[in-house]
């Protein structure tokens, strides 16, 4: 069976799906985006993801075409027509078809995409082996709090990071840590307490990482929001990743450097179990 993708309030097969030459997406980069985890058939942070995306489009002055009960019927809808159980749903927004001009157009309706991956999050072999990230500068513009879909800093990034071998990079500035290409950085300190660095222009709010803080304090794991270096980091007792595609990742290897011993921690195994029981209650509600 062919994927359903949804494209301009149309739900039609992946080949028939076909977005206008002239779209500012394609032109300029110019729209945003979102991706929201499945499990169980369930939208994951749902709530948070949509606010975020709202917060986006009103930042870049995108007009949100559905509210948020209208975006919500048409996440699950999709779920529901390619029969996913477990995965990612990715959409995007962009500010439309115009003739090509930096200047906003002024009749132009946004563009709509949205569809489903399909992939393994709660048993992912990589949960339980870890995975390795190197770190590369971070090249990408000032405004990394909207999610934008202008993503060729991290496209770089993340390609340097599987020619060496690893998974993951982590974006670095001023001997600091931001974040991952594509997911919040987090290390754990000899002291047993989680580091992350605080929210701003610098980084994307991840949504995650915001369930994970919740979860850690919940669970009073300490908690240290600040801006770590990357020899901090290589000195961790344990570090991971957070991102709505993979939930809760270890990093195993820093740049080719063991983190702690080289397996995946106690905190992060415990982090990542609390993740996965919040992230079933609603289907265990809806059962």
């Amino acid at each position: 069976m062919s994927r359903i993708v949804f494209l301009n309030g149309s739900f039609l097969p992946l080949e028939e799906a076909k977005v206008p030459f002239m779209d500012r997406g394609f032109l300029f980069g110019d729209g945003v985006y979102e991706g929201i985890g499945v499990l169980d058939g369930q939208l994951i942070d749902n709530e948070a993801h949509l606010e975020r995306l709202e917060r986006s489009l009103a930042e870049v002055r995108i007009r949100n075409p559905y509210s948020r009960a209208e975006w919500t019927s048409l996440q699950e809808e999709i779920v529901r027509r390619n029969g996913m159980v477990e995965g990612f749903i990715y959409f995007q927004v962009t500010r439309g078809v115009a003739e090509r001009d930096f200047f906003f157009p002024e009749n132009a309706e946004p563009t709509v995409a949205m569809f489903t991956q399909a992939k393994a999050i709660a048993d992912a072999p990589a949960a339980r082996t870890g995975i390795a990230v190197v770190t590369v500068p971070d090249q990408r513009w000032a405004r990394r709090d909207i999610k934008s879909i202008n993503l060729l800093a991290q496209v770089l990034a993340k390609q340097a990071a599987k020619e060496a071998g690893a998974q993951e990079a982590w974006l670095v500035e001023d001997g600091y840590v931001t974040e991952g290409g594509s997911s919040s950085g987090f290390i754990v300190t000899k002291q047993g307490s989680i580091v992350v660095r605080p929210l701003s222009n610098a980084i994307l709010p991840g949504i995650t990482r915001k369930s994970l803080l919740r979860l850690s304090e919940e669970a009073n794991i300490p908690l240290e929001e600040r801006r770590f270096t990357v020899e901090e980091a290589y000195d961790a007792a344990e570090a991971f990743l957070t991102s709505a595609s993979n939930f809760v990742l270890p990093i195993v290897t820093i740049d080719g450097r063991p983190v702690g011993d080289g397996k995946p921690g106690p905190v992060t195994r415990r982090l990542r179990e609390l993740y996965l029981s919040m992230a079933r209650v609603p289907a265990l509600a809806a059962e």
